[in-house]
């Protein structure tokens, strides 16, 4: 069997890294950017990429070199997308930019071709509803970088053909992702969704004099974020009841029923509240020092991924 082949459009940090993800799990990558700049410091940060997943073990055994021989620079649009099996596109969260974009891709992209969007804010019917080749077409979005977090969603539109998903989703497979099949668009997807109410409780607390930004981050950071490295919410409470799950429900449902008439109102993260996170967020890190945090929690989160790949999953 032939090596997928696939067209990255768009060469910024997450184009890069979805094609050395791609070219991990075998396929052959084109690489097509409308800024020559960006196309062509493509490669030294694929590289660089690659190397610092081989440190940890995260190219499935594989050298940065020969990730990066499956990888081109193609030399324009038409060439990226010259006998494609699957298109990625990475292009600026703007519908007008991504309705232009996708007109061209849906026209000269072969038939068999998957049209996919890495969008985290767009709904794929927003940009898909006019096209011929609407059959085809789908979101898969990744938690950035997707060389690192396996999670992808793979997002329908309502004319999106099932088997497209399910094509989308084992390609996913095969490049060591982990497909999350959505059943049907949703503003803010699933992850987003699930983060955001987090997110509103979080400065909900901070907000009514609850608690710090930092105590609201030990909460998750040393308190829940461990336990949900490991599993999701529904194996938590199985695991958190004798009984499994119907017994954790029995048990605790009415205190989190308790809980729902104060977490309803929407909570305001640019008033106060804002203020004061910042304040002790730019106390505890400088922005001129943000740089250096992003690199340590990558480096952190690399040898997370290789515990979690290599151990917990043997």
């Amino acid at each position: 069997m032939s090596a997928p082949k696939i067209a990255i459009i768009g060469s910024g940090l997450i184009g890069c890294a979805w094609a050395v993800s791609f070219a991990r799990g075998g396929c052959d990558v084109a690489m097509y950017d409308q800024s020559a700049l960006a196309a062509n410091a493509a490669p030294a940060r694929i590289h660089e990429m690659a190397r610092d997943m081989a440190a940890v073990d995260l190219l499935m055994g594989q050298t940065p070199d020969q990730i990066a021989a499956r990888i081109r620079v193609a030399k324009g649009l038409e060439d990226a997308l010259t006998g494609v099996d699957h298109v990625q596109e990475n292009a600026p969260e703007k519908l007008e930019i991504k309705k232009e974009i996708w007109a061209d891709l849906d026209r000269l992209a072969p038939e068999r071709a998957v049209l996919a969007s890495s969008t985290s804010a767009l709904l794929p019917s927003a940009f898909s509803e006019s096209l011929k080749g609407r059959h085809r077409c789908l979101v898969a979005h990744p938690i950035n970088p997707p060389s690192l977090i396996p999670a992808v969603e793979v997002v329908p539109a309502p004319w999106t053909d099932p088997e497209i998903v399910e094509r989308t989703a084992h390609l996913m497979e095969r490049i060591g992702q982990t497909p999350i099949r959505m059943k049907r668009e949703i503003d803010g997807f699933l992850m987003n969704r699930l983060q955001g109410a987090l997110l509103q409780e979080a400065f909900r607390l901070v907000d009514q004099g609850i608690a710090s930004p930092e105590d609201v981050d030990i909460g998750i950071r040393d308190g829940l974020a461990p336990r949900w490295a490991l599993m999701g919410p529904f194996e938590t409470i199985d695991l958190n009841a004798p009984g499994g799950v119907r017994d954790y429900v029995a048990r605790y449902q009415g205190m989190y029923v308790n809980m729902a008439p104060s977490q309803r109102d929407i909570a305001d993260w640019s008033g106060p509240a804002l203020e004061q996170i910042e304040t002790e967020r730019r106390a505890a890190l400088p922005l001129d020092e943000i740089p250096r945090a992003q690199a340590r929690r990558d480096s952190r989160l690399m040898a997370l991924m290789q515990f979690l790949r290599g151990k917990v999953r043997a």
